[in-house]
């Protein structure tokens, strides 16, 4: 059996095809590499801590170090002088307030933790600043348990402000990593 293709469905096939193999001009996030190509090693020195919150700053560092090793194939130290670039960073702020009440209680059912940081990216030789922002802001949720008859209602609460904060450093991690191996 002989198939016959009409001009127009022939057409419409390349015109697919070319569209398929051309590509629409995105590029997935982390993974466009605009930083110098003189850079090999980022030295990430832990993060400044200008609040009152108790080892934040270990948590940021130690998630950006791990999101560099992860998504890029740059090696990472901890020490300014082995580094070919520079990746220094201020906690500035940590607020909690509350989100979402139970309306029985009037009691806060979930709180929004907001972050922000100064963030300065370097290049050590030459001193040139890669990538620089005072208002690196991230925000997270996490709820607190409701029944407050319940003894372990505040251990509760405090066995899940831990992993709120872990998630808001993986997602500050993620997006600095992003930002700074992108350069926007």
């Amino acid at each position: 059996m002989k198939r016959k293709w009409g001009r127009a469905t022939v057409l419409a096939m390349l015109v697919l095809l070319s569209m398929v193999s051309g590509g629409c001009g995105y590029h997935v996030a982390g993974r466009n590499d605009s930083l110098p190509k003189s850079i090999h090693v980022i030295a990430v020195p832990a993060l400044e801590n200008k609040t009152t919150s108790y080892r934040i700053e270990q948590r940021l560092t130690t998630a950006t170090v791990h999101e560099f090793l992860a998504k890029t194939s740059y090696r990472v130290v901890p020490d300014t002088a082995s580094g070919d670039a520079v990746l220094r960073g201020k906690v500035l702020s940590l607020e909690a307030v509350p989100l979402l009440f139970d309306t029985a209680t009037g009691r806060a059912t979930t709180m929004l933790v907001t972050l922000k940081c100064e963030i300065t990216f370097e290049e050590r030789e030459t001193g040139k600043i890669l990538y620089h922002t005072d208002n690196f802001i991230f925000r997270n949720q996490y709820e607190i348990s409701t029944d407050v008859n319940n003894p372990n209602s505040i251990k509760n609460f405090f066995e899940e402000q831990d992993p709120a904060l872990d998630r808001m450093a993986q997602d500050f991690a993620t997006r600095l990593v992003a930002a700074v191996v992108e350069n926007y």
